[in-house]
């Protein structure tokens, strides 16, 4: 259970726990690995694959699916609770409950998997899985946005070194999301053209190209807040990762398995930040091209980052791109099969 503080003057929230943090009784097992699915919270949903094709299962009280390949099931340190109590405080002390939905999906049952080095095919199937609950947590009453993220390493924010990735609600649409919509939509207003769109033109074959598949292009963008940041975006104008197609999720999978896969060997296997940035899906009119954007952690930020808000980035994205390009396209024809 955890409550939304109010900045005192700023539209910025921040998520404050009300209760002690239970003690880990782990004993040292690894909760997401097959074997241990007592350690958690019953799988809503769980990806098995049998006889070639994909059966959608869940656990019950009693049994736990076996052989499962992606596994989703309710956080048991949320970020945000259903259970929230209804409590609200007044400014200049503003809060609200944090309420939401905080999944945990499991993206391989080996421990010693990443997603820098899982197969294509199972990278498909967690984007297969991460669409279908994001379809689902649309549907339910006081969601307005969901964000889908990772944190790979300690220096990310991780706890577990399982391959795992996080979906989080909001009743209100996240501040940075918020700012890249309306900037997206006074930029469209003004210049009749998706921004996004815009910069998928520029950076096509350009400096900044990390990699590119037939409905993605991966780049490190013009102004990075990190070194060796790149995102990922689809060629095409969408705003829903919800609404991609099955071709474009495999599509989507092999550029993930590749960039990642760079990243990991350019940078000896870096912690990094994985998220995704949609469009809100419910009764909004800004609306701004979905795409993924990936910080890797190598350096801290000094005063100037935390106090002001002004970037120092030592590494130049056109270096970062070349870098990772290589790396990247190596994981590519490994992949697809060219030596």
């Amino acid at each position: 259970m955890a409550e939304l503080r109010k900045d005192y003057v700023l539209d910025r929230f921040v998520i404050v726990p009300k209760n002690i943090v239970e003690k880990d009784v782990s004993n040292g097992k690894c909760p997401y690995c097959p074997g241990n699915e007592v350690m958690t919270h019953p799988a809503v949903l769980a990806l098995v694959q049998k006889d070639g094709m994909l059966q959608r299962l869940s656990d019950t009280e009693e049994n736990y699916v076996n052989d499962w390949c992606v596994r989703v099931f309710p956080s048991k340190e949320p970020a945000v609770s259903t259970t929230s109590e209804s409590t609200y405080t007044d400014k200049p002390l503003y809060s609200e409950p944090a309420y939401g939905f905080h999944y945990v999906v499991v993206a391989a049952p080996e421990h010693s998997q990443k997603l820098s080095n899982i197969s294509v095919e199972q990278w498909a199937n967690v984007l297969v899985v991460i669409q279908d609950r994001t379809r689902w947590l649309y549907t339910q009453k006081s969601v307005t946005y969901v964000s889908i993220y990772m944190n790979y390493g300690k220096n990310a924010g991780s706890a577990l070194d399982h391959p795992h990735m996080n979906l989080v609600t909001f009743s209100a649409i996240p501040p940075m999301i918020e700012l890249e919509a309306e900037a997206s939509h006074r930029y469209i207003n003004e210049n009749g053209v998706c921004p996004m769109c815009s910069v998928i033109n520029v950076e096509s074959s350009g400096p900044r190209q990390v990699l590119a598949t037939d409905s993605f292009l991966s780049f490190c963008p013009w102004a990075p807040t990190y070194p060796y940041e790149f995102w990922i975006c689809p060629k095409r104008h969408i705003t829903l990762f919800s609404k991609i197609t099955q071709k474009e999720i495999s599509d989507l999978a092999l550029i993930l398995r590749a960039t990642l896969g760079g990243l990991s060997k350019a940078l000896k296997d870096v912690s990094f930040n994985l998220v995704f940035h949609l469009s809100p899906e419910k009764k909004n009119s800004r609306q701004l091209h979905w795409h993924i954007e990936v910080y890797p952690q190598v350096s801290t930020w000094s005063g100037l980052e935390r106090g002001f808000g002004v970037y120092l980035n030592n590494v130049s994205p056109e270096y970062s791109a070349e870098v990772l390009g290589s790396a990247a396209r190596k994981e590519l024809a490994g992949l697809v099969g060219i030596t």
